[in-house]
């Protein structure tokens, strides 16, 4: 929220402190200040002009040569390109030599032969942003008033000569979200008593309620409705000091009534809204909620397909209004309007702020309405509406006003006592320092032998409980005056659990093996979300995402590290090599079932070379056995060697039909490794990749199995054996046969060597592999030996029909 110090001023008097002051005390007491800007900063030599003759340049269609008086001797030629410029008008004139916005440095100089002297400016070449300036003057310079002096300068009479406070309320705070909350909170900081000065209402004997009806079907959606009648008003353009100050605070004029409506918003923080009467169907308002495929045109142009959680204001048939959000675009005010119906309500807060989100409509009203308004001066509000429209415009107000729907404003009692502020506070506050705190609040106060009942006005509605009552002594009396402690007590060493231990090692390992840690979002589209699945799940989708990209949970790891990927290789950084520990979100089809189950697990990806050539040695790609290789060494550290074991498998859409294993352990599916398919890298435009993905939590429940072994003093013997078999059988299965036959001496079994081609049969290959043989408590024999070698040619001959080379 954008704060005029100049108004401010004029509520509370803070004359005695500058700006930044103000700012920093605000930001002490919890209110944060985002910053303060001058709006005549950086500006020189920016006079008022009067432009006493215009006439069309020469060589030119578009440009004017005018003579201008800017308080010197003689006039100033300066030539104009503005569309609306002509004689005896007052103008903004920037003089050789001056800054304007964006530190731009007016110089003499000729434009198509002409001298020009200076510059005639518009509001955006002094610094004015282009939405906050009125319409009329968007496409030309602005206009001064009548009675601007030539050669003074102009900030006085755009009131530049002001410091803009901009705040960042937070939704705990929304009575600072009005000039009045502010004005109370500065009055509280400083001892100073807000004043607020009131204009008469005057109305005629005529009442409202013989010309107009109102209804509200749901009272929740409208706790508080009314309607004001003006009429007989003339339709025009605001008075300065008006158009300045909505300026100054970014919002952009548009006439007296709707300016009046903007006004009071930022004054009292109420939302207004102005119809005009008639151009309603019927004389007669129904709020109501929205019916399927109701349509309404809403003021910016736009059509809104409507349903039933919106709140609609409608004239007895069809929608005119977005309660809270924007008015329709068939009922604004014109400069044909002689009959205003003035709305000031209170809706349900939720349902506004559906309704702005899903039209992404965000406006000062709805943001108002969301976090909440003060119900005391609801009706206060629209009458110092009323006044002040019956005064810019000459209409007449009519007689009461027509309510619905009304809310009683009540005081909030709250107890606390001073022993329990000091113990929360840390200080020994005195009954009479906590007195002149709730004073300089403007709270009433009843206390008793430090017991205090404290009346809270309807203006905070944010106080309910003691700790609010805490907190608001404390922001007063400043926290930067509370005393410093340091924690008394005994400490404790903080240890890590088991599955944070286990998993630092798993993090640890992957990353001696050359991995690097990355970080993937946790929201994904729904096509990502459903790729490289475990198991099956619904989707956990979020009401109102960010971007298509964002729009669920992910179910997998891989796909946020194929997109990691993706974006290093787009840089030319083809050596991938990534892991990651991250949740997944499965959700079960149940209705009861209301949150996602959030599961540890860990995938990594390998892509590119993963040695790169050099002077001595050829690039060496990865492939399915370093990816294998690194699973292996992962879980030999971890104990569970044992108990893995790897099967093919076709049944993953996403991974290569011929390079993918499932990985189970004790005989449990806990992931899966292998390539990525083609036409999957091809989507995420990488090149051929290599993942694999496992559940982390099953991992890290397993006990491993591990047996202490000291070294053996008695020598090892190794034998080798090569075997022809058929291609499909796998080396796990070759493995866990001679682990079988070859008896308690083996300690190891080694594959050495792979080989398909000349003199071996089609669809067959050459396997070799090293036994090593130990005995704990002797030297092993030759007989012993060979006896194991002849079960492990008796096995591997018998159940896989290999035969012995």
């Amino acid at each position: 929220m954008f704060v005029s110090y100049k108004w401010l001023n004029e509520l509370v008097d803070v004359s005695h402190v500058t700006p930044q002051a103000l700012a920093d005390k605000m930001s002490l007491t919890g209110i944060e200040v985002e910053g303060i800007s001058y709006p005549s900063d950086g500006l020189k030599k920016v006079v008022v002009g009067h432009v006493e003759s215009c006439v069309a340049h020469p060589d030119s269609d578009h440009l004017s040569v005018c003579q201008v008086d800017v308080g010197q001797e003689e006039l100033t030629q300066i030539v104009c390109g503005a569309p609306n410029i002509k004689a005896g008008i007052n103008v903004i004139v920037a003089l050789p030599s001056a800054r304007i916005a964006g530190n731009v440095k007016i110089k003499k100089g000729k434009m198509r032969g002409q001298i020009s002297n200076g510059m005639i400016c518009s509001l955006q070449e002094i610094g004015y942003e282009e939405s906050v300036v009125p319409k009329e003057y968007a496409e030309g310079i602005y206009y001064l008033p009548e009675e601007a002096v030539p050669g003074q300068e102009v900030f006085p009479y755009l009131e530049m000569d002001d410091a803009i406070i901009e705040l960042a309320i937070t939704p705990n705070r929304a009575d600072a979200m009005s000039m009045r909350g502010v004005a109370f909170e500065t009055g509280a900081i400083y001892r100073e008593k807000p004043v607020f000065k009131k204009k008469e209402l005057i109305e005629t004997s005529s009442k409202a309620s013989d010309k107009i009806k109102v209804h509200v079907n749901e009272e929740k959606d409208a706790p508080s409705y009314q309607i004001r009648l003006i009429e007989n008003v003339k339709i025009k353009a605001s008075p300065r000091w008006l158009q300045n100050r909505l300026m100054n605070i970014g919002i952009r004029p548009i006439n007296n009534v709707v300016d009046v409506t903007n006004y009071i918003l930022m004054y009292y923080g109420q939302p207004l809204h102005a119809f005009d009467y008639d151009r309603l169907s019927n004389q007669e308002i129904m709020v109501r909620r929205a019916q399927k495929a109701e349509e309404l045109v809403t003021l910016d142009g736009e059509t809104r397909a409507l349903n039933e959680e919106n709140i609609v204001i409608t004239d007895g048939q069809q929608p005119v209004a977005l309660a809270g959000v924007m008015g329709g675009l068939d009922s604004e005010i014109t400069e044909s309007t002689t009959t205003v119906a003035l709305e000031a309500a209170l809706f349900d807060p939720a349902a506004v702020r559906r309704t702005s989100q899903e039209f992404n409509l965000h406006s000062e009203s709805s943001a108002r309405f969301e976090k909440g308004i003060n119900v005391e001066t609801i009706d206060e509000a629209c009458e110092q509406a009323c006044a002040l429209i019956a005064e810019l415009t000459g209409g007449n107000v009519l007689q009461g006003a027509v309510k619905a729907a009304e809310v009683q404003a009540q005081d909030t009692e709250v107890k606390v006592t001073l022993q329990r502020l000091n113990d929360y506070l840390g200080t020994n506050l005195t009954v009479a320092e906590v007195n002149d705190i709730f004073t300089a609040l403007g709270f009433g106060y009843h206390e008793h032998e430090g017991s205090y009942t404290v009346v809270i006005p309807p203006r905070r509605w944010d106080i309910t409980i003691e700790a609010d009552i805490v907190e608001e002594v404390a922001r007063i009396y400043g926290y930067n005056n509370l005393p410093s402690t340091l924690p008394s007590g005994e400490t404790v060493a903080g240890t890590l659990t088991h599955d944070q231990l286990k998993t630092r090692k798993v993090r640890t390992l992957l990353e001696a093996a050359g991995l690097s840690e990355a970080i993937s979002y946790a929201l994904t589209s729904e096509q990502k979300s459903q790729q490289f699945t475990t198991a099956s799940s619904k989707l956990t989708r979020l009401d109102w995402p960010m971007s298509a990209e964002r729009t669920v949970l992910r179910l997998n790891l891989v796909s946020g590290l194929l997109d990691d990927v993706a974006y290093n290789v787009a840089r030319r950084n083809e050596q991938v090599a990534l892991y990651e520990v991250g949740r997944v979100f499965y959700q079960v089809d149940d209705p009861k079932a209301d949150l996602p189950q959030e599961i540890n697990h860990v995938a990594f990806v390998l892509s590119g070379e993963w040695t790169t050539q050099d002077w001595q040695s050829k690039g060496d790609p990865v492939d399915f056995y370093q990816a294998k290789g690194i699973l292996e060494e992962l879980f030999a550290e971890l104990n569970l060697a044992d108990q893995v074991t790897y099967e093919k498998t076709t049944d993953r859409t996403e991974m290569h039909p011929g390079r993918c294993a499932e990985v189970f352990l004790n005989k449990q599916s806990v992931g899966f490794v292998g390539q990525v398919h083609p036409t999957i890298t091809k989507q995420y435009e990488v090149p051929e990749t290599y993942a694999a993905e496992l559940d982390l939590d099953t991992i890290l429940r397993t006990n491993p199995e591990f047996t202490y072994v000291p070294v053996t003093k008695y020598p090892k013997v190794t034998r080798d054996i090569a075997l022809v078999i058929e291609e499909n059988i796998a080396n796990q299965t070759i493995v866990q046969t001679i682990e079988e036959a070859a008896g308690k001496f083996l300690q190891e079994v080694s594959l050495f060597d792979v080989y398909q081609g000349e003199n071996i049969e089609t669809g067959y290959k050459s396997m070799a592999y090293r036994l090593t043989f130990v005995n704990q408590e002797a030297t092993l024999t030759d007989e012993q030996i060979n006896k194991a070698m002849e079960k492990v040619e008796k096995a591997l001959t018998e159940k896989l029909t290999a035969a012995i080379r």
